[in-house]
C-alpha cells in the first residue's frame, strides 16, 4: 500500500487507515468533523507513516485537529511497535482491553491510562466507540464498534475477525470456541449485514459477506 492514507469519509468523522510494515498491520485514525478529536486504533509500527496520516487528517475537521487517545486492539507485539515512540511524542492517553493491559505494558512500557472491558464506551468529543471482548486470540483483545449515526456501523477488530474467519487461536479448542461464542453472540447477533469490518491486516469486509460461513468456520475449527 503506498504511504498515503485511505479516506472514508462519512457524514460526521472520517476514518483514515494506513498499512505499516512487512506484515500489512493497518493502523486507523477517526477524526470528528466537529470538534477535531481524533481516535488512533492499534500504533503498530511506521512511526513515519502515523506521522503523516496525522498530518493529512488536518484538512477532515473544522477545528485544528488532535489526538485524543489512542486505543490498541490486543497485546501482540506486531500491533504495538509504534506505541512507546507515539506516547513519548504526543503524552496520549492510552487504552485497551483489561486483560491484555499487563502484556502491553511489559513490551512497552506504557501501561494503559483506560482498561476496557465489554460494553464500555470510549468517549471522545463529536463521536463514541462501544468496546467488543472477543476472546481467545489474545485473552484481552477487544473489537471497536463506530455508529456514526446514520449510516453503517464501523466495526475495528484487530486480529479477532477478519475476512473468511475469526483470528489465529493457534488450534486451541477452548481459545476458539471462546473467540467463536463472543464473535457469534457479541458481534454477529448484535450488528446488521451492512456494518463494515475493518480488521487489523487486508481489506476490509461485511458482516454480511461473513455471516453465511459461520457453520463453516465452526466446523473447521480454526
Amino acid at each position: 500500500m503506498p504511504d498515503n492514507s485511505t479516506l472514508y469519509d462519512l457524514p460526521l468523522v472520517t476514518i483514515r487507515r494506513v498499512s505499516v510494515t512487512g506484515m500489512d498491520n493497518n493502523v486507523y485514525l477517526i477524526t470528528s468533523k466537529d470538534s477535531g478529536a481524533q481516535v488512533l486504533i492499534d500504533a503498530a509500527g511506521g512511526i513515519r507513516k502515523i506521522r503523516r496520516m496525522i498530518e493529512e487528517s488536518a484538512n477532515d475537521a473544522s477545528e485544528r485537529t488532535r489526538l485524543s487517545l489512542v486505543v490498541t486492539t490486543h497485546s501482540h507485539h506486531d500491533h504495538i511497535r509504534a506505541l512507546r515512540e507515539l506516547v513519548d511524542e504526543t503524552g496520549v492517553r492510552t487504552a485497551a482491553g483489561s486483560g491484555d493491559a499487563a502484556a502491553i505494558a511489559g513490551q512497552t512500557g506504557v501501561k494503559p491510562d483506560v482498561l476496557l472491558k465489554n460494553r464500555d464506551i470510549v468517549a471522545v468529543e463529536g463521536f463514541d466507540l462501544i468496546t467488543i471482548a472477543l476472546r481467545g486470540h489474545t485473552p484481552g483483545s477487544i473489537a471497536l464498534a463506530l455508529t456514526p449515526g446514520y449510516g453503517p456501523v464501523h466495526l475495528f477488530t484487530g486480529d479477532s475477525l477478519f475476512p473468511g474467519g475469526p483470528g489465529r487461536t493457534d488450534r486451541d479448542h477452548e481459545r476458539f470456541n471462546s473467540l467463536m461464542t463472543d464473535l457469534e453472540h457479541r458481534v454477529f447477533d448484535v450488528y446488521p449485514d451492512d456494518t463494515v469490518v475493518h480488521p487489523g491486516h487486508g481489506k476490509p469486509t461485511t458482516l454480511g459477506a461473513e455471516r453465511p460461513h459461520l457453520k463453516e468456520w465452526r466446523e473447521r475449527g480454526w
